[in-house]
């Protein structure tokens, strides 16, 4: 049964895509984020190919359930500010001179090409997607992250959102659609870093475990979601999903991305690139983190496990302890 009505090239092809890893056992498909050296960090091509890899699977009949992980030590550490941010269009420039803030506009908010367009495609499978989240999901990795059906995370795992303290704003919405509005309200507003076991204790994740289980458990869940009906698991993900379109989901993300813009461009912002661009990312990142000593800078103790890693090929699995 074929679920989306796309062209039969882009199916029967096998792109090699250039930012993750894609192969099936059925009845299970696996995604996995492949830029491990930069801690699979969002370039401009990664939500592309997320979407194009969902809607793969979404027509494959031999599929019930998709995976969702990452590659090395993390599983995203949401987008890439490297390069003096010269990943980003020049719209999103670090220069205030430069910024059309309509350009910028329609570039976040298009349900076409937007990232959080394409992180909404986890939202728009039909087929259940379970997210396995490892060392740091933060950013725009825990907004893409949190579309997933269902989130099972290690326990040193380590969800946020920095952007809170400085340069954006929450874009799929989603921590705020998991969380009520107490707990959200308060990590909204200090960006907290929080651990896979903690993300779990207050049901913004449905569950972590300790590293060395944490495959298997992902496994077992996806193995125990194909003995479903695939018509069955569509169904009741849309009853779930539409409740939440109704809350106003999509009204709370064109906010969200619209906002993220004028967040970037602030003098404070502006500072915060001025200093990445000056004396690198990770020093802005150290004087935003600092006072909270969390995330990066964070002890030793309250940060992932850097032996903590998935060495993953196509078609392969190895993970290391």
């Amino acid at each position: 049964m074929k679920l989306w009505n796309i062209p039969t090239h882009l199916i029967n092809s096998t792109p090699k895509y250039e930012t993750l890893l894609y192969h099936v056992s059925s009845p299970l498909a696996f995604i996995t984020l492949n830029r491990p050296d930069k801690l699979n960090t969002i370039s401009p091509l990664m939500p592309s190919e997320l979407q194009h890899s969902i809607v793969r699977a979404n027509q494959d009949n031999a599929v019930k359930t998709i995976i969702l992980r990452g590659n090395g030590t993390s599983f995203c550490a949401g987008f890439d500010f490297g390069n003096d941010l010269a990943n980003f269009p020049s719209n999103l420039s670090n220069s205030m001179n430069d910024w059309n803030p309509g350009e910028d506009m329609m570039l976040t908010t298009s349900k076409l090409t937007s990232p959080v367009a394409k992180f909404m495609s986890i939202w728009y499978s039909h087929k259940p997607v379970i997210a396995q989240i490892h060392g740091y999901c933060v950013g725009g990795g825990s907004d893409m992250a949190l579309c997933a059906d269902l989130i099972i995370a290690a326990d040193d795992a380590i969800i946020g959102t920095p952007y809170s303290r400085i340069w954006g704003t929450y874009l799929t919405g989603m921590w705020i659609y998991r969380l009520g509005l107490t707990k959200c309200k308060e990590l909204a507003l200090s960006g907290e870093a929080l651990s896979g076991k903690r993300a779990a204790e207050i049901n913004l994740i449905n569950k972590s475990v300790s590293f060395n289980q944490l495959e298997n458990e992902v496994l077992k869940t996806g193995e125990k979601l194909a003995e479903i009906p695939v018509t069955q698991l569509a169904t009741m993900k849309l009853m779930v999903n539409q409740v939440y379109e109704n809350q106003g989901l999509h009204t709370t993300q064109l906010l969200g991305c619209i906002l993220d813009g004028s967040m970037r461009h602030t003098p404070e912002a502006m500072k915060f690139v001025e200093t990445a661009a000056q004396f690198g990312v990770q020093q802005a990142v150290k004087q935003r983190d600092a006072p909270f000593q969390d995330y990066s800078q964070a002890d030793e103790i309250n940060r992932p496990k850097i032996n903590h890693r998935f060495s993953y090929q196509q078609g392969k699995t190895k993970s290391h302890l």
